[in-house]
Formats: structure tokens, sequence, C-alpha cells
């Protein structure tokens, strides 16, 4: 008898991700590996005297969420909605991201680019997701 895999984070017959939950916590989980990553690469550079520990740039982090984000995006039919709906998501991160790291400018740049990371992360799926089923059903 063969076993069913799961999968996750679940998707639909298109590849799209089914639940924002879903998206959230494959999104975050990817942001605090890209981050413990990027402490490690951080401490090795430090401890062969390339540099403080701390002074790596946080906003790296971010860097398997957009790539999850952009795989959802390719899984969405070409057309406005879609590029309407990452544009704004894209938009309304980056300036909460910045926010947050403006906020925490006195902490080193790994944690204040961490924060905002983990910022972006959150904001873009929390207007990406209902947006594009918005604009989409709009449009249809």
């Amino acid at each position: 008898m063969a076993e069913q895999q799961s999968t996750f984070p679940r998707r639909d017959d298109d590849g799209r991700i089914l639940t924002l939950g879903d998206l959230l916590g494959v999104a975050l989980a990817g942001a605090v590996i890209g981050l413990l990553v990027l402490v490690l690469f951080d401490a090795a550079f430090a401890w062969f005297g390339a540099g403080d520990f701390g002074q790596a740039n946080g906003w790296l982090a971010v860097i398997l969420p957009a790539w999850l984000f952009w795989e959802d995006f390719r899984a969405w039919e070409f057309g406005a909605p879609r590029v309407v709906a990452a544009l704004v998501a894209a938009a309304v991160a980056i300036v909460s991201g910045l926010l947050v790291a403006g906020v925490a400018v006195g902490l080193p740049p790994l944690l204040s680019g961490a924060l905002a990371a983990v910022t972006f992360t959150v904001v873009y799926a929390a207007v990406w997701f209902p947006g594009v089923r918005w604009l989409v059903n709009r449009t249809s």
C-alpha cells in the first residue's frame, strides 16, 4: 500500500498556497532559517577577524520568504491582479520594514535588519494573500 505524502504548505491544483496560516508559517520559518544562517556566517567572519559580530545586514533574512512569495506569485494566472497585489504588498511591506528598522536604529545592524525582515515577511503575506484573491474575484 502506497503512503500518501502530505505537503506543507498546502497548495491547490495550480500551486497556489491555500491558507494565510500556511503562507505565514512557511514564510516565518524561512525568515528564521535565513537569520540563523546569517548569524552563523557573521560569527564565522567575526571569528576570522573580518569584522565585528552583529554588523551583517539582517535584511538578508528575507531571502527565503521572498523566494516563497515569488513562487506563489508565479502560481497565479498571468494578469494585472497578481501584479497589482504584489506591487502594493511589496510597497507596504518595504515601508513597514524600513519603519521598524528606523525605530530600532540603536541596535546592531543584524538585529535591526532581522526585525525589519520579519516585519516585511508578515506584512507582505498579510497584504498579498487576501489582496490577490480579492482582485482576481473582482475581475472575474
